[in-house]
């Protein structure tokens, strides 16, 4: 099942929500709405606002609160987009310039902070105050995730545990807030809270294990980036972190010290062959597979509906999918 077959039981709520994540952003200021129209054509996949609403639908039905809920999300994860961006000095973001690349800098990150403030009145201005909540500990969680990650980097000391931690953080986090603020747009019943928070979690470190593993099986033409990209950063991810472990010493030494030299002394094919011949491969689908069936038993006790089997198409995509 593709992303428009697991979107179709909220397909007609997509539209509402569309208005008002376009009217959340918007400006009296000439060039603060320039940019935000220019954000609102670069929209992707929305498969944090799909979330939102297929949570929502599970647990009681879509309403006014569930589109603040989307847009809410949408417009966190749109400005953590834009100061990523800035981050990394990207020029590019879906196919077209970025912010920082038209703008410069200094407009991309107060747009980034322009966005972070409207989310919250967003959700201040309805007395969603529960929203700010959920909302707040994730933006408190990719921000430390990221810090950890650039951290670990630096000092090329990783294992697995460590790595959970940080795209729990950095990936799982808004996941999880996506089905928890979805959840608690139409119901008051805390257990569908937490395990609809809990399904998000899971899903989302099965989503960033198999992102991880795209850059080992993945063409460029496939996944848009060249195999190997996070090695040329130091980013030590799973598949990886475990061929380390289980290699001679020797051997796991020499490709820890090409990892180190980075850029254009590291043969990342030899890289990729020795993440595949120690077992990194395997064992990175294994372990995302294993997320994917905890995230599908963490909602089985909900009534079989189609918000139900789209989370569950859901949690089988993002180990499949090739992009």
């Amino acid at each position: 099942m593709d992303l428009k077959e697991i979107a179709r039981p909220i397909e007609r709520h997509l539209d509402a929500f569309e208005e008002v994540f376009k009217k959340s952003i918007r400006s009296q200021i000439g060039l603060v709405d320039l940019v935000t129209k220019y954000i609102v054509k670069q929209k992707g996949k929305r498969v944090r606002p799909v979330l939102v609403l297929l949570s929502a639908e599970l647990c009681g039905g879509v309403n006014e609160k569930s589109y603040r809920g989307a847009a809410l999300v949408e417009i966190l994860h749109t400005a953590t987009l834009v100061h990523d961006d800035v981050v990394d000095d990207a020029d590019t973001r879906r196919g077209i310039a970025s912010i920082n690349a038209v703008w410069k800098n200094k407009i991309a990150v107060l747009m980034g902070d322009y966005l972070l403030a409207k989310g919250l009145l967003l959700s201040l201005d309805h007395d969603d105050f529960p929203f700010l909540k959920i909302t707040s500990t994730s933006v408190k969680r990719m921000s430390e995730g990221e810090i950890h990650q650039i951290q670990k980097s630096r000092q090329l000391d990783m294992n697995e545990e460590t790595y959970l931690k940080i795209i729990g953080d950095k990936t799982a986090s808004l996941l999880s807030t996506c089905c928890e603020i979805g959840a608690a747009s139409s119901s008051t019943n805390e257990a569908h809270h937490i395990a609809l928070a809990q399904y998000g979690e899971l899903v989302g470190l099965a989503f960033q294990i198999r992102d991880d593993l795209l850059d080992y099986v993945g063409r460029k033409s496939i996944t848009g980036k060249p195999t190997g990209l996070d090695l040329s950063e130091k980013k030590l991810t799973l598949p990886l972190i475990h061929a380390l472990s289980h290699a001679p010493r020797r051997e796991s030494n020499t490709i820890l010290a090409m990892v180190k030299n980075g850029g254009k002394k590291m043969r990342v094919k030899d890289v990729v062959d020795f993440v595949e011949s120690n077992g990194g491969i395997e064992y990175s689908k294994d372990r995302a597979e294993q997320f994917s069936a905890e995230a599908k038993k963490s909602i089985c006790t909900f009534a079989d509906t189609p918000s139900k089997q789209s989370l569950l198409a859901f949690a089988d995509y993002v180990i499949t999918r090739n992009k």
